[in-house]
């Protein structure tokens, strides 16, 4: 009796596993192809760019006023040499305080980044919510960086459905990269022309 329930739990739990629909995406691919996101990525970029300088010159300017202190601080005075060694203790608290409220955790990078990214990736989740809720997907998985999907069935990538329901027009796709020990398992999966974008 007790095998008979334990055979029928599994043949059930089987049924309902092979009843899930799912499907997966490439948020990476359907990202590089909307034009506001690689516009804002760009701006990131500057602002990290010139933030970075900004804060190379403080360290560079600390740098010279230390060795300029070196080389004059056996003729200064023991007042003068406390309040020049001063002078470059504070502005290198000044400067890691720059550097902390640009490229800190909850910094000038980070809000703009937040700022700029957040309403764009909302509306691509939005529109895969949207795919999944209308095509009765139970489960959507996302390939980019391969992250744990060993092999995926093109049929199932939905991103080139993602990007139409935004309104775009899908990019090139990539064939799909397998590891050296699956290559020489599955090499005619390697041959078939798949319909997953190349990196």
């Amino acid at each position: 009796m007790k095998k008979i329930i334990i055979t029928t739990a599994l043949m059930l739990a089987a049924s309902l596993l092979f009843a899930q629909r799912f499907a997966y995406v490439d948020s990476e691919y359907i990202l590089s192809n909307i034009p506001e996101y690689n516009e804002a990525i760009e701006e990131i970029d500057e602002l990290s760019i010139r933030w970075q300088k900004e804060i190379e010159e403080r360290f560079q300017e600390i740098d010279r006023l230390f060795q300029r202190f070196q080389a004059e601080a056996p003729l200064l005075s023991e007042d003068m040499r406390r309040r020049r060694e001063n002078e470059i203790i504070e502005k290198e608290r000044e400067a890691k305080e720059l550097q902390k409220k640009r490229f800190g955790s909850e910094g000038d990078l980070f809000r703009r980044r937040q700022e700029l990214l957040r309403p764009i990736q909302d509306k691509v989740f939005s529109a895969i919510e949207k795919r999944a809720t209308d095509r009765n997907f139970e489960f959507v998985f996302d390939r980019s960086d391969n992250a744990n999907i060993l092999f995926a069935d093109p049929r199932r990538d939905i991103s080139n459905d993602i990007l139409n329901d935004l309104g775009l027009r899908p990019g090139a796709r990539r064939t799909v990269e397998f590891s050296p020990q699956l290559q020489q398992t599955e090499q005619p999966a390697v041959e078939r022309n798949v319909n997953v974008r190349s990196r």
